[in-house]
């Protein structure tokens, strides 16, 4: 597995002490599993990491002591880590490490901390008589995530890359008499045999009616002639994800269903066009719905055009159209997004087109590369 030198990762903690300058924060807690490989390297299930000014103190148990030891020992250590062992329980320990660092105020990832774990931390604190201030914070790790370096680039590139073989296993496989689970039994087999570490979700395989579901799980519904079956599936390379959906014809598509691909191919190369460093998500998303909805399918496209990918299958930013839960956001150069725009028409199926998108100051590069044309056995 390839994990990032020790120079990166201490580029990436010091854009996260920046932010925690800012907020006035002496310590910050992470909890998340992304967001602890992302500044420690470290890849376990299990794990609490704690960043101050000079140090990280990474809490684990005695399932990783050694594999911690050995990374310490590779170029691909962490800079600054202090390991701190966890006998018992992790709340325990977190609590005795921040009596250590003597922080006051403290920050924690909201969106990654029950409110049970939260109230266990505040207990613990008041039994041990550490006193400081637990402050929420939102995204930061995320948002330091947003724009890949170009070792992260080069592991995306190649894991959309791999994903060219998968398709054409799954295209393969989607014929009359075979089940969605056994087409989807298939791509999972390919993404193995492409050398991903496991898949990156679980994989869509929607048939007929079904493909009118954007999120429908695989079932023991059988192909029949004249099915539209959009395939949606991607792996984890060192970590990094990659994402990718076509639609397949059982058998010669009908008319309908030419005119349904057509019009989603069109509005997901009008949303690739306008891909570029400084363009607003919102217009990006904007440039896919305004042609499906020229075409009388705005109703029918009920998603976002698009996300982040990296570490986690879905990341900031979010390619949508103005909400209040979600803020536009102008994209740099470095970010890599899907785009994957869909129709969706009850009791006939649907049509989904995504591609993984690096955005650059030219334009964009597409890393998938597998025809996007309705393609029947």
């Amino acid at each position: 597995m390839r994990l990032p030198s020790s120079d990166r990762l201490s580029s990436r903690q010091a854009r996260i002490r920046q932010s925690l300058d800012v907020l006035s924060l002496q310590a910050f807690i992470v909890t998340s599993p992304s967001n602890i490989r992302y500044l420690s390297n470290h890849v376990g299930t299990s794990g609490v990491l704690v960043v101050t000014a000079d140090t990280v103190y990474l809490l684990v148990d005695a399932r990783y002591r050694e594999a911690v030891s050995m990374l310490q020992r590779t170029a691909s250590a962490c800079p600054g880590l202090v390991v701190w062992d966890v006998p018992e329980s992790y709340d325990e320990a977190l609590v005795a490490c921040l009596g250590e660092t003597g922080a006051s105020s403290i920050g924690f990832e909201a969106a990654h901390v029950t409110v049970d774990r939260y109230h266990s931390w505040q207990a613990t604190m008041t039994r041990r008589g550490v006193t400081a201030e637990l402050r929420t914070t939102a995204r930061i790790v995320e948002q330091a995530r947003v724009v890949k370096d170009a070792a992260e680039v080069a592991v995306l590139r190649e894991a959309a890359e791999r994903l060219t073989p998968v398709a054409a296993a799954a295209f393969e496989a989607v014929r009359v008499g075979q089940s969605e689970r056994g087409v989807a039994a298939v791509i999972e087999a390919a993404l193995r045999q492409a050398g991903y570490e496991r898949p990156a979700f679980d994989t869509i395989v929607a048939s007929g009616p079904h493909a009118a579901l954007p999120h429908h799980r695989a079932g023991e519904r059988m192909l029949a002639a004249g099915d539209l079956v959009v395939l949606d599936f991607g792996g984890v390379l060192d970590g990094y994800c990659s994402d990718l959906t076509r639609t397949r014809s059982v058998g010669a598509p009908s008319a309908e269903a030419r005119q349904l691909h057509a019009a989603v191919l069109a509005a997901q190369q009008s949303a690739i066009e306008a891909v570029r460093s400084g363009a607003e998500t919102t217009v990006v998303d904007a440039a896919a719905r305004d042609v499906l909805r020229d075409r009388g399918l705005g109703d029918a496209f009920g998603h976002g055009t698009g996300h982040g990918l990296g570490l986690d299958i879905h990341e900031e930013p979010r390619i949508t159209w103005p909400r209040p839960d979600v803020a536009s956001v102008r994209l740099e150069s470095g970010m890599v997004v899907t785009i994957e725009p869909g129709a969706y028409v009850p009791g006939f199926g649907g049509v989904r087109i995504e591609d993984d998108i690096l955005v650059t100051d030219a334009g964009c590069e597409v890393l998938t590369r597998v025809s996007r044309e309705l393609r029947w056995a």
